[in-house]
């Protein structure tokens, strides 16, 4: 089958440049995708990081961790809602995540269909009844890995590391092989929205669609796993700028006035990040989409979709 890559690349930009709502579940689906952030501090002293009273910076760190730490002692409940604020976050990034992509893949399917206006609550609403499919693969392929990994960690850590050298070849092979899954999982989570299945069959689907068609598949995960990556790249680079020096400033006792500018570009651009990166997200999982639809159609090019069941 030919496989048009420059139609389905320049049409997902189309979809997510025009519908920019898709941007927000774009960032949804960032948050269980890939997590990325910075924190700042600021500590300074009259003398410099070398010299006469160059451990100053570092004094007042060590007295701060130790306040933090008789606090905590002294308030020992601080801990369990630290541990439920952490779980909560978990599970509200899963839920956004899942929903993220699950309207990515309905909008770029509307989208496609003809449909001139996307709007956030119809597109949240469609996305619910398969939020527990969609999750329930990713939690199954989650598992799985996890498996795989558990005994090798283990083996690595009963062998005081030495196990690690030994299993990294195949360390090294599991990573096309995961690259192999995602591309997998990326087919059948759009099985699973378009035409309505299950877990099991959207992955059989999944599957087939990718073992039919190899090749395409091949290329495509390469254009958009090397692509993304490289945009990513680029777009952290301001936030790595300002980074290095805020944390070499804090090592070795810099005044406070480049340690507050330092903190204040990451604070501007970590918002401008997220979108950038919510761009990113949904032009990938659009070119997915539209992947699917492309290699699924019939002879007479209309999209085998049915509509899911409400």
């Amino acid at each position: 089958m030919n496989f048009n890559f420059g139609e389905v690349l320049s049409r997902s930009w189309q979809i997510v440049w025009k519908h920019k709502v898709l941007w927000i579940f774009g960032i949804f689906a960032g948050c269980s995708r890939s997590g990325g952030g910075g924190s700042s501090g600021v500590g300074g002293g009259d003398g410099g990081g070398f010299g006469p009273g160059g451990n100053q910076p570092f004094s007042e760190i060590e007295r701060v961790f130790e306040q933090i730490g008789q606090w905590i002692s002294d308030n020992p409940w601080i801990i369990a809602v630290f541990v439920i604020l952490i779980l909560l976050f978990i599970v509200f990034s899963i839920f956004l995540g899942t929903i993220g992509r699950i309207g990515l893949i309905k909008g770029t399917y509307k989208a496609e269909q003809g449909e001139e206006r996307l709007i956030f609550g119809e597109l949240f609403s469609e996305s619910m009844p398969y939020f527990w499919r969609v999750f329930g693969l990713s939690l199954l392929i989650g598992l799985l890995f996890l498996l795989i990994f558990l005994p090798l960690i283990f083996f690595g850590v009963i062998t005081a590391g030495i196990g690690f050298i030994c299993i990294l070849p195949l360390l090294c092979l599991l990573i096309p092989i995961s690259w192999a899954v995602m591309v997998v999982i990326e087919q059948a989570n759009a099985a699973i929205v378009l035409e309505d299945l299950g877990i099991g069959d959207g992955l059989r689907r999944g599957w087939e669609v990718v073992r039919a068609n190899i090749g395409t598949m091949i290329l495509m995960a390469l254009i958009l796993f090397i692509g993304s990556a490289v945009v990513g790249i680029v777009l952290a680079i301001p936030l790595i700028v300002a980074l290095v020096p805020l944390v070499i400033g804090s090592v070795a006792g810099a005044e406070r006035t480049p340690l507050l500018i330092g903190g204040v570009c990451c604070a501007v651009y970590l918002p401008i990040l997220l979108i950038l990166n919510g761009i990113l997200t949904a032009y990938i999982q659009s070119a997915w989409t539209l992947t699917y639809m492309r290699l699924t159609k019939p002879q007479d090019n209309v999209p085998i979709v049915p509509e899911a069941n409400a």
